[in-house]
C-alpha cells in the first residue's frame, strides 16, 4: 500500500526511528498499528532530517488485503498528532518500492532577506537571513553544479553509500509579492544533508563571500568541504516524489540498488 504524507518537521527529530526521540516514522508505524491491530514496518521514500518539513512525502507498506483502503486515511486522521497527516492510501503493485523505485525527488527551501525577517505564519518553514542576497549571482552558481558528480563535498558520508548523484535542478526565484526567495531542486536521489549544503553554499555566494565558481570548484574534492555551512533546516520541504509507470517499476528499483560511480 503507498502513503501520501505531509508532516511539519518542526517537533520531530527527522524521520528514522531513533530511541527515546518522536520521529516522524515512529508516530506514523506506531499509529497504523494501533488502528490496524498489527505491526506495521514503512518504507520512505526520503528520510528527511531533524526539523525538516514534507508536504510530498511518500511510502509504502506490505498490509493484509482486507484492509479498507478508502477509509484508511480518515481513520489516521482521528489518530495522528496535528503536525502529520496521510493524504491518500491505496494498494500499488508488489514491485512497489517507496525508496528504490522513486525516479527523483523534489525539494524546496525558503529563505528571506527581508529587514523585518520572515513573515509570522511562515517562520517555521523559512529562513531569516540578516543580510541581501544576490539571486542572479546565486543562479549562475547553481548551474555550474548541475549533472551529474559525486557530491561527497556537500554530503556527510555514511558507510557504504555512494555520493554520486544527478542534480538536475537547482533554481532560485525570487517572489515579486513578498519577495521570499524559493531555491528548487531535483535530483535522482540526494545523499545526507546534501540540499542544505548546497543552499548553505548559494547563500555564501549570494551575500558576496564567495566567487560563482566556488561551489563547482568544491565537486573536485574527494570529501567533505569543511568551508561549507549547512543551511538551518527548517527551511527545507520535501514536496514531491517522482515515480514510473507501473510497468517499469521492478527495472527503476533494480537500476537504482547498483551503486553508481563516475567514468572518467
Amino acid at each position: 500500500m503507498r502513503f501520501d504524507l505531509a508532516y511539519d518537521g518542526t517537533e520531530f527529530s527527522g524521520w528514522a526511528r531513533q530511541p527515546s526521540r518522536r520521529t516522524v516514522c515512529g508516530v506514523l508505524e506506531d499509529t497504523l498499528s494501533m488502528v490496524l491491530r498489527e505491526d506495521v514496518s514503512l518504507t520512505v521514500a526520503g528520510r528527511t532530517d531533524a526539523g525538516v518539513h514534507a508536504t510530498g512525502q511518500v511510502a509504502h507498506a506490505d498490509l493484509p488485503a482486507a484492509v479498507d483502503v478508502a477509509g484508511l486515511p480518515k481513520r489516521l486522521a482521528r489518530a495522528l498528532p496535528s503536525d502529520v497527516r496521510v493524504f491518500s492510501a491505496r494498494v500499488v503493485p508488489a514491485a512497489f518500492d517507496a525508496r528504490f523505485s522513486a525516479m527523483r525527488r523534489h525539494y524546496e527551501y525558503r529563505v528571506t532577506d527581508a529587514a523585518f525577517g520572515a513573515h509570522p505564519l511562515r517562520r517555521l518553514d523559512t529562513l531569516a537571513w540578516p543580510r541581501p542576497l544576490d539571486v542572479g549571482a546565486m543562479n549562475v552558481a547553481a548551474g555550474l553544479l548541475l549533472g551529474e558528480h559525486d557530491f561527497c563535498a556537500f554530503c556527510k558520508r555514511r558507510e557504504g553509500a555512494t555520493t554520486i548523484r544527478e542534480l538536475q535542478r537547482l533554481e532560485l526565484v525570487r517572489s515579486e509579492v513578498d519577495g521570499v526567495v524559493t531555491a528548487f531542486v531535483s535530483a535522482d536521489a540526494f545523499c545526507h544533508s546534501m540540499v542544505r549544503s548546497l543552499i548553505g553554499a548559494l547563500l555564501a555566494v549570494g551575500e558576496g563571500r564567495k566567487a560563482v565558481e566556488w561551489p563547482s570548484s568544491l565537486l573536485s574534492l574527494s570529501g567533505r568541504a569543511s568551508g561549507v555551512t549547512v543551511a538551518p533546516a527548517h527551511g527545507l520541504s520535501l514536496v514531491r516524489v517522482d515515480f514510473p509507470a507501473d510497468d517499469e517499476l521492478a527495472a527503476r528499483a533494480e537500476m537504482t540498488r547498483r551503486v553508481r560511480t563516475l567514468e572518467r
